[in-house]
Parts: C-alpha cells; structure tokens; sequence
C-alpha cells in the first residue's frame, strides 16, 4: 500500500532531524574531545539516541566526519559567494582572492570542530575531491573566478589548479595555525596570498 504524502513528511523530516543531531553531536564532540575517542558510540550517546539508530544513517564515523565538512563548505560557500561576486570586484580577481582566504580563516576561527576536521587531514580523499572539484563545493566559486574573470578556460588543467591550491592553501593554513603567536600567524597567511595570487593569476 502506498503511503500518503502526509504520513511520509513527518517521517522524511523526522530523519532529516536526526541527521543534525547526529552532525551536531559530533561536531560538539570535535570542540571538546581528542579525535582518536570519538566513536560512533560516542556520538550517539551525545545526540540522545542509540547507536542503531545512527548506523541507520552513517555505517562509520568517517562517514559522519565528511558529512559535517561537506555542510560546512556549503554554509562557507553560502557565506561568501555574494561578496565574492559582487560587481566592484569584477575586476580585481587579487582582491576577490584575497578576500575569500581572508573569509576562509575567519571561518575556520568561527568553527573549530572544522578547523580540527578540515587541518587535521580527518576529511576523507573523495570528499576532498569533491569540495575541490571546479564544477562543486567552494572550488566552483573559485573556477568562475578564473573562468570568468581571468580568462581560463574550463577543463582539467584548470580543475587541477583548483586542486593544488587547494592542498597547498590547507597545509600552509595549518603551519599558520601552528605559529606561537597571532602576529605570526598572519605573516604566514600574507606569504600565502601572495603565492596563490601568483599561481593562479599570473
């Protein structure tokens, strides 16, 4: 028999809270416990439910980790992408750059259950491909940047920029994380502008 409309909604958006909780568990989790004793176990007495009922959702905790990346590069991609388009940086692609990195740690600063995820190398190789990918995730913002604004055109030698910006960007943003001081921090963060600026728009 099938269901009616009105009894699948409330089960639909009933699953779709638990999701968050489950998200929401583990990334309280993140800001508070070392990664190593995070378990699914973990994360589900933190949610309030049982573990079969998150394996119902997610089959692992890395599956668990990669979903919290994935909505925060969307909610980062939300954030930015009407600064990073708007009209009076149409033609300064350095300055658009430059302010999306800038945007970028000031997000990582904000969330720092996704700063441990995201430099912390805890994010798995296929949700990095696909948040770097040109045609997805934050990497597409970056690719209508290039496209659009500087010329290049759409492709792999473009998607594998976007790809060693990217990998080179999270392992500079992790030694700046790990400067003793704020100062220095920032030094690191300028050396990157300028070496992504030069790479990407020469």
């Amino acid at each position: 028999m099938t269901v009616p409309a009105s009894r699948r909604a409330p089960l639909q958006a009933r699953s779709n809270q638990t999701v968050e909780e489950i998200l929401d568990a583990a990334s309280a989790l993140l800001g508070r416990v070392p990664f190593e004793q995070i378990t699914t176990s973990r994360i589900a007495g933190e949610a309030g439910i049982s573990v079969g009922a998150l394996y119902r959702f997610y089959s692992d905790r890395q599956e668990i980790f990669d979903a919290i990346a994935v909505r925060e590069l969307d909610a980062f991609r939300a954030e930015i992408e009407p600064a990073f388009t708007a009209r009076q940086l149409i033609f300064s692609p350095r300055k658009s750059l430059g302010r999306v990195l800038d945007a970028y740690v000031s997000f990582l600063e904000s969330r720092p259950h996704f700063r441990e995820l995201a430099l912390g190398k805890h994010i798995s190789e296929w949700t990095r491909e696909s948040q770097s990918d040109p045609q997805t995730g934050p990497g597409g913002l970056l690719g209508d940047l290039l496209v659009k604004k500087c010329g290049w055109k759409p492709g792999k030698r473009l998607q594998l920029r976007i790809r060693i910006a990217a990998e080179a960007g999270d392992r500079v943003i992790a030694f700046a994380y790990r400067q003793e001081s704020a100062e220095a921090r920032q030094a690191v963060l300028k050396e990157l502008k300028e070496m992504l600026t030069g790479y990407l728009l020469p």
